[in-house]
């Protein structure tokens, strides 16, 4: 199920490969609200743009097992920014067809994350599959904290209430260590958002998938203090990320991350009081 276009990994009983929906464009604002001007031109850069905007990849892992084929959030289709909606052309390119996934797990309910659940005829992409949600993450979409918060986030609402509710009669809410399929489970990692989930595949050492719970490979690591600008509760994501980041660290894990450079596959390591991103593209799996 792979092809050199796309980076693919065996991690303990799974087979990985990273595909994307297409990135989305974000000002330097976003990347590093807490930047100084100088050291935000320096982020964009070493992101591969300017004029104060860089491409956030959409890393989206197709995740393979004996008995499952399984999706780590769906982009965004065509609903958000016209550079995304590719996810589905690109698991064609793999020779996995919408109908072959069965399990779609939602990391959190932001556009570029669930927008991709639904064709343009307003009809489920993947229909064969079973979904799976944080708890949290549902409650707080489908209530009143999220219909008070400010009009120029309505639309966010508005999307997350209309994908959920297509996936209401079907999807499983689950809580911090539930377990998806055997070997895999989730980690509750809030401050993103309330019910923000990350992904741990079990083997010699864990692989993370980090999610927006480390939103950038530079920013993320190198100043963990920084938030990131779709940060929804800013000081609890400083927290969840600096804890993940140590967990990381102990662990000796490899994570994957959906907005780094792709394929957003690689390592941690210590770097005085911050860390430092090691690319892992090329290491034997």
């Amino acid at each position: 199920m792979t092809t050199s276009e796309f980076h693919s990994f065996r991690h303990g009983s799974f087979d990985i490969t990273v595909l994307s929906d297409g990135p989305i464009v974000l000002n330097g604002e976003l990347f590093a609200p807490e930047a100084n001007d100088t050291e935000r031109a320096e982020i964009v850069a070493r992101l591969n743009g300017k004029d104060n905007t860089a491409h956030a990849q959409s890393n989206i892992p197709l995740i393979v097992s004996d008995k499952e084929v399984i999706l780590v959030d769906v982009g965004a289709g065509s609903r958000f920014q016209a550079t995304e909606g590719r996810l589905e052309e690109n698991l064609g390119k793999v020779g996995v067809d919408a109908d072959d996934v069965t399990i779609v797990l939602i990391s959190h309910a932001h556009p570029d994350h669930i927008w991709g659940l639904l064709k343009d005829d307003g009809t489920l992409r993947f229909r064969n599959a079973k979904y799976f949600l944080g708890r949290t993450e549902w409650n707080y979409w489908m209530g009143d904290e999220a219909s008070a918060l400010p009009a120029e986030v309505q639309p966010f609402v508005e999307g997350a209430r209309r994908d959920l509710s297509a996936i209401g009669d079907r999807v499983k809410l689950i809580e911090d260590g539930d377990e998806i399929t055997e070997g895999m489970r989730v980690l509750a990692t809030p401050g993103h958002t309330p019910g923000h989930l990350s992904v741990v595949l079990d083997s010699d050492v864990p692989l993370i998938i980090t999610i927006d719970a480390v939103s950038s490979e530079i920013v993320s690591f190198e100043h963990p203090d920084w938030s990131f600008g779709f940060d929804m509760d800013p000081a609890r994501a400083k927290i969840t990320r600096k804890a993940l980041l140590e967990q990381a660290v102990a662990e000796n894990a490899k994570l994957l991350g959906f907005h780094w450079t792709y394929p957003g596959v690689g390592r941690i390591k210590r770097a005085g009081e911050a860390y430092e991103f090691v690319n892992a593209v090329g290491e034997r799996p």
